[in-house]
C-alpha cells in the first residue's frame, strides 16, 4: 500500500482548492493542458469505456462562439479565463471498446440498449470530468466548474455539424487558469461525516 500523499498535496487538491470566479491575466501553454489530460485519462471507468470528450476553448474566436451560450452570471468570468473546457461525453463510446478493452472486445455489445449507453456515458463521463479537475489542481491550475449554460446550444454550436462529434453531448463547463483570490467568496460549509455517511 502506498503512503498517503503529503498534507501539502491534500491541501492543493482538496482542502485549500477553490472554485474560482476571477482570473489572473496569465496564459497557460498548450503543453500544460495536454499534460493535465494525460494525467486525468488514467482515472478508472466502467470497462475502460472512457466516454468523456474535452473541447478546450482558448482562441478569441472560439470564446466568442461560446459566450452567448453561457448564462449572464457566468459570462464575464468565462470571458476572463485563459481557457474554458467543454466537458462532454460521446454516446458512440462503444465503438472504441475493442481498442480500449482489448481482452474482451465483445464488451461493445453490452451497450446496445440506448438507455444503458446514455447512462453509462453520463456516469463515467462525469467521473472523468472530476478526474480532470483533480489533475488540473495537481498540475498547479485552478478550476471554475459551471453548469449555467445552454447545453443544447453548446452541442449545436460545437458538435452537431461534424460526423465525428455529432453524438457528443455537453455535461458541464470548467474555466481553467491561475485564479485571482480577490474574487473568492468565503468558503461555504461542508456536511460532516455523521450527516452524509453511514457505516453498515
Amino acid at each position: 500500500m502506498a503512503p498517503p500523499l503529503s498534507e501539502i498535496a491534500q491541501d492543493q487538491i482538496f482542502r485549500k482548492a477553490r472554485s474560482h470566479n476571477a482570473w489572473r491575466a496569465e496564459d497557460i501553454p498548450d503543453t500544460l493542458i495536454r499534460q493535465t489530460y494525460d494525467l486525468a485519462k488514467f482515472g478508472p471507468t466502467s470497462a475502460n469505456t472512457s466516454p468523456a470528450r474535452f473541447v478546450f476553448i482558448h482562441s478569441a474566436e472560439a470564446k466568442e462562439r461560446l459566450l452567448p451560450l453561457v448564462s449572464e452570471t457566468n459570462r464575464e468570468k468565462t470571458k476572463a479565463a485563459p481557457w474554458t473546457v467543454i466537458i462532454a461525453h460521446d454516446l458512440n463510446f462503444p465503438e472504441k471498446i475493442p481498442e480500449l478493452f482489448p481482452h474482451n472486445p465483445g464488451a461493445k455489445d453490452w451497450f446496445k440498449d440506448p438507455m444503458l449507453r446514455a447512462e453509462t456515458a453520463f456516469r463515467n463521463g462525469t467521473l472523468q470530468g472530476a478526474y480532470f479537475m483533480m489533475a488540473a489542481r495537481m498540475m498547479g491550475l485552478d478550476c471554475g466548474p459551471m453548469s449555467g449554460f445552454d447545453r443544447a446550444g453548446v452541442d449545436k454550436e460545437f458538435f452537431l455539424d461534424t460526423p465525428e462529434t455529432e453524438l457528443w453531448t455537453t455535461n458541464f463547463l470548467c474555466n481553467l487558469g491561475f485564479g485571482d483570490e480577490t474574487g473568492l467568496f468565503e468558503r461555504s460549509p461542508r456536511l460532516d461525516f455523521e450527516t452524509a455517511c453511514q457505516i453498515l
